[in-house]
């Protein structure tokens, strides 16, 4: 008992140094983008700043329809998206985690080799672009690069396997249950911890991409948060580039500060939503990646 109080102790000691070196970056973020700009070029980032300012936000309310649409944007691509890969997945997974369906081994080495080998950017763009026509649509941002990926569709997989009995399945079908009811009445039900999982893993892509919304989308009303943050970082430094050229002075515009703030606006959701799927990101990974 002594031995295993002395450990937690210092198991909660180093875990609790941990979390604050993880936090202290975001908190850094955090002071800068309340920093005054000048103070910010003259003396760099720093937890106690000679001056604060606001002028940061203010210049991003100025922008606040826009922040707000390209938010409602992120949000739809996000949840319509990661339902559709979760779908997507989980269906994709369970006939290579069946040891009845002959043709698993062939389905896994496809899956696997996308891994390894991709056809690449120009390609993409003209396959999306002139075959499917989705440029400037909403489904530019869902579809390319991260609706299906292997390392999601192995992770579910080896879920499967070590995770569900043969017997429920066979049990299933004996009362003369389909393959569809089998999986939508017990795999999916019992995979609870590997889809929280891949939602999470899936959801943050979508929520951090800016380049599928570079590539396919032109139409503001179309622009993802990270997109028009970047677009508006680009908007900023070449306004002040412009003045320098021209040797009118130097545009008072917060650059670095407005980068701060932004990159905190674009993360806050992250950091609301996360908590609440830790449990079973944790769960999910740990009994997902065990080779079956």
């Amino acid at each position: 008992m002594t031995e295993s109080k002395s450990f937690n102790r210092v198991a909660t000691i180093i875990l609790t140094f941990l979390v604050i070196v993880t936090l202290l970056p975001i908190v850094l973020l955090v002071i800068a983008s309340f920093t005054k700009e000048q103070v910010l070029v003259q003396n760099g980032y720093t937890f106690f700043p000679k001056a604060l300012s606001l002028d940061a936000y203010y210049y991003m309310v100025k922008q606040g329809a826009v922040i707000v649409r390209s938010y409602g944007v992120s949000f739809l691509v996000t949840v319509l998206g990661t339902v559709m890969s979760v779908v997507v997945t989980t269906t994709l997974a369970y006939p290579m985690a069946r040891k009845s369906f002959r043709y698993k081994n062939v389905l896994s080495f496809f899956v696997f080799f996308t891994m390894l080998f991709n056809g690449g950017i120009v390609p993409s763009y003209i396959m999306w672009s002139r075959f499917f026509h989705i440029k400037n649509t909403i489904w530019a941002l869902i579809i390319p690069n991260y609706m299906v990926t292997a390392f999601n569709v192995i992770l579910v997989k080896n879920f499967y396997q070590n995770n569900v009995p043969d017997a429920l399945v066979e049990a299933a079908q004996i009362d003369g249950a389909s393959e569809l009811k089998t999986f939508y009445s017990i795999m999916f039900p019992l995979s609870r911890p590997v889809v929280a999982t891949i939602s999470l893993f899936t959801g943050l892509c979508y929520w951090n991409d800016w380049t599928n919304g570079l590539y396919y989308v032109d139409n503001e009303k179309l622009f993802s948060i990270q997109l028009l943050l970047m677009k508006i970082m680009n908007n900023i430094q070449a306004l002040k580039a412009n003045t320098a050229l021209m040797g009118t002075g130097t545009v008072e515009l917060p650059g670095t500060s407005v980068r701060m703030a932004m990159a905190f606006v674009g993360i806050l959701p992250i950091l609301i939503v996360y908590p609440f799927v830790q449990k079973y990101l944790v769960e999910g990974v740990v009994i997902g990646a065990v080779k079956g």
